[in-house]
């Protein structure tokens, strides 16, 4: 059933004052160090406050999307609402075992070191800084922000003033329902952008373009403030002859046409086996037949370019293109719509691929082998932030292991990024750092490594004291010591250890695997005497 966008009163866009900044970033510092954020049950009552805000704003936050950004109810709840209630879900559900400390990984610590009880606490980071996209500008945020909880930070949100009724919607929720000296919402550009990122911070986590994030990267190397950056990149998507083509179509325009396109994962360019270019093509009309039989502009789902700057930005690479468009072109800048354009091109150096589109616009790019297609991927952004594959197990495979990317999604466009419970980052000049699921937690929390030594235990340490006595240091040395299997050439020496090993460990790996070897023979020979004795 349609969930209408409900006609709610949303206040004009309004920006902090600068001169406030400072107050409200040490409120949050000093509330961190009240240690109460450290607290599983506070975060847990934060997350379960920000579900049910989340819940309750619903007919904000919808119509907010749709002011903002023509978004659908539907597309609205599926990548923005719902995917933050989750997200608070997985977070309440997990938290403790999340949080609780780790023991060191088997072999980590020398038998000699055993009872100093080596261990990993799990601490918040501390007060940190959100900064938020345009693009989906309640899910990342909120997302981020959910992690910060889960791990025990206080924060500071700054939502995107590109969209300033979602903006509005954040601080009024995030200042009502969550704990005020914890959470609190900055809004502003660039000035007061700027006032924010000369507080201090234990972390910044930032959404947004390569561009910007240089800048946010370089102002936190200042005061050696740890990032995590979410960026973009020219997303490459390769389609073989091998490829279902009508399946691949179907799903590579569908990537362009959630939030029409204005999504860090789609595809910029599409690398096709060039027999194959003109099928492919025609599966790319069909499914948009499909999608819009009606058309996308009177598409109730189709949503629209943020602004006109945006839109002025992705038209001039259609009219500047040496491509020919095979698919839409059709664009109305009073209503900010552009239609899902597909641009068959010839040259690296077009406008469609050399710039990052961030729109419902893709170029193609005929190519003669797979090889010719990964060097051009390689060539055109060496670490994008996805990468899409559609040909045979080998081929997938292949374009995989020559290429770097933050995420990749085989058969399909952006699935490796569409599921809030596992880790979302990038690579390179795409991105630092990931969060989603556990990732959230951990980005968000510092791994102190604790040691515990009993006042009885010094006798074992005597080999550290002066003065230095080599016939202890030589015994310490044969205990704590691994001796290497392989020679200077880096090969592994097989010596008459190894073979007995492997005859008397049956060539299983370890005490545990030679053992369980030993079990299936022993129940081997039991078995065949059992048979004896019944003959």
């Amino acid at each position: 059933m349609a969930i209408p966008v409900t006609k709610v009163s949303i206040p004009e866009f309004q920006s902090t004052a600068v001169e406030t900044i400072p107050a409200i970033a040490s409120n949050v510092r000093a509330t961190f160090r009240t240690n109460k954020s450290k607290n599983l049950e506070w975060r847990r009552v934060q997350l379960r406050k920000l579900y049910w805000a989340v819940e309750d704003f619903k007919a904000e936050l919808l119509a907010a999307l749709m002011q903002d950004l023509h978004k659908s109810s539907y597309e609205s709840l599926l990548t923005e609402v719902e995917w933050v209630k989750n997200d608070c879900m997985f977070m309440i559900d997990n938290l403790e075992e999340f949080a609780k400390e780790e023991k060191m990984p088997k072999g980590a610590v020398p038998a000699t070191y055993s009872l100093m009880g080596f261990r990993i606490r799990k601490e918040p980071l501390g007060s940190v800084l959100i900064i938020g996209p345009y693009n989906y500008p309640i899910q990342l945020v909120l997302a981020p922000l959910v992690g910060a909880i889960g791990a025990g930070c206080t924060a500071v949100i700054k939502p995107s003033e590109l969209t300033p009724a979602c903006a509005m919607v954040l601080k009024e929720m995030i200042e009502k329902r969550l704990d005020p000296n914890g959470f609190a919402v900055v809004n502003g550009a660039i000035p007061e952008t700027n006032a924010l990122m000369n507080e201090k911070w234990d972390k910044i986590f930032f959404t947004g373009s390569a561009q910007v994030g240089a800048i946010i990267a370089k102002k936190a190397a200042e005061t050696l403030t740890p990032v995590c950056l979410e960026l973009g990149g020219k997303n490459p998507a390769f389609v073989t002859k091998n490829a279902n083509l009508a399946m691949a179509a179907k799903r590579l325009l569908w990537g362009k046409t959630m939030n029409a396109g204005q999504i860090c994962m789609s595809q910029n360019y599409v690398l096709v086996d060039r027999e194959i270019v003109p099928t492919f093509i025609e599966f790319l009309k069909i499914a948009y037949k499909e999608m819009f039989p009606n058309g996308a502009k009177a598409s109730p789902d189709l949503a629209r370019i943020v602004n006109k700057r945006h839109f002025l930005r992705l038209k001039k690479m259609l009219d500047e293109t040496k491509g020919k468009i095979v698919m839409g072109g059709e664009m109305d800048e009073s209503e900010l719509y552009i239609e899902p354009t597909a641009v068959l091109v010839d040259s690296l150096d077009d406008t469609m691929m050399q710039e990052e589109s961030f729109g419902p616009i893709f170029s193609i790019y005929p190519v003669f082998t797979l090889d010719q297609a990964i060097a051009i991927a390689n060539s055109v952004h060496r670490t994008p932030l996805s990468l899409y594959t559609f040909g045979s197990k080998a081929e997938n495979k292949k374009i995989l292991d020559s290429t770097i990317s933050g995420g990749a999604t085989i058969n399909d466009s952006f699935q490796h990024g569409s599921l809030n419970t596992v880790p979302f980052g990038g690579v390179g000049d795409s991105g630092w750092g990931a969060y989603r699921g556990k990732a959230s937690f951990d980005c968000f929390t510092h791994a102190r490594t604790i040691a515990e030594t009993p006042n009885w235990a010094d006798g074992l340490l005597r080999v550290r004291y002066m003065p230095f006595d080599w016939k202890r240091f030589n015994f310490y040395r044969k205990m704590t010591t691994k001796k290497p299997d392989f020679d200077r050439n880096g090969t592994v020496v097989k010596g008459l250890g190894y073979w007995a090993w492997l005859v008397l460990g049956l060539g299983g790996k370890g005490l545990k695997g030679a053992l369980a070897r030993w079990l299936v023979v022993l129940a081997g020979y039991y078995a065949v005497e059992m048979y004896k004795a019944r003959k």
